[in-house]
């Protein structure tokens, strides 16, 4: 599985969370510790909001551990909100298209989980894209489908309730098919102001999400990038984390996802 980061704050330089903590995302990429494998290299990305609504994106098929521009872009680029992400495919092919983040309009994400046997339901699910927004279909990733059903479901308005429906649906397909593998869903979404993160699965075996504050700002993430003893507060399984723009943090039940398993 994937490993990822997400920073809503003051402005910082990217490296200082992506690269410098003793665990960084980039350490995570040859040596996580809490995913269902240790090592992330089917490709790397980050995206930042900066001087446009439109986030900027940096993706590329190389490991994150032995990609020398990520390090000088992360080590240059300052940003209040960004994301970052490093790869474990889980099936479909190491590509740039298929690296996280992705984007639409001003809307960003990244996703860390699977649909079941997604060779099996691709064409049912890809289907729930309307012509809007398929455009934007340039990978093969279940990740990237999911977004982009999302979207057409009214995303930008109601994120949670966008992503609730959207699952459910996949949910139903995937039922159709005979598939009895999970839905898994922890992700992060942002729309250049807000940020939501998810922990969910059909299973209840989500894979990890953490979150800490401080001052500066907040930081979610898969797996924490230090070892701060107490600094880090695990996201409930079923919940979505909400941050508005103020960085108040709440913490919301997925109710309409648990009537839906």
């Amino acid at each position: 599985m994937c490993r990822f980061l997400a920073y809503q704050g003051e402005p910082i330089l990217i490296e200082s969370l992506v690269c410098a903590p003793c665990h960084s995302l980039v350490h995570q990429s040859l040596h996580a510790s809490e995913g269902k494998t240790e090592t992330n290299g089917d490709g790397f990305g980050m995206g930042w909001y900066g001087e446009r609504p439109e986030p900027g994106l940096y993706r590329e098929v190389r490991p994150a551990w032995s990609d020398e521009n990520l390090r000088s872009l992360a080590s240059q680029v300052r940003s209040g909100l960004f994301f970052a992400h490093v790869r474990a495919s889980t099936g479909t092919a190491t590509t740039r298209a298929n690296c996280h983040p992705f984007s639409a309009g001003g809307m960003m994400f990244m996703h860390n989980g699977q649909v079941g046997e997604w060779a099996k339901v691709r064409r049912r699910v890809e289907a729930m894209i309307p012509d809007d927004f398929y455009d934007d279909r340039t990978g093969t990733t279940d990740s990237e489908a999911i977004f982009l059903a999302a979207l057409a479901r009214g995303l930008a308005a109601d994120p949670v309730a966008a992503i609730a429906a959207t699952l459910a649906d996949i949910r139903t397909k995937m039922g159709a098919a005979g598939i009895a593998a999970p839905l898994r869903f922890t992700a992060a979404l942002t729309d250049g102001a807000r940020l939501w993160a998810f922990r969910w699965a059909s299973d209840n075996r989500p894979a990890t999400l953490y979150w800490r504050q401080d001052a500066r700002g907040l930081v979610v993430v898969s797996e924490p990038i230090d070892d701060a003893a107490g600094g880090w507060t695990s996201v409930p399984a079923g919940h979505v984390l909400v941050s508005d723009r103020t960085r108040a943090v709440q913490l919301q039940p997925l109710a309409e996802l648990a009537l839906a398993a």
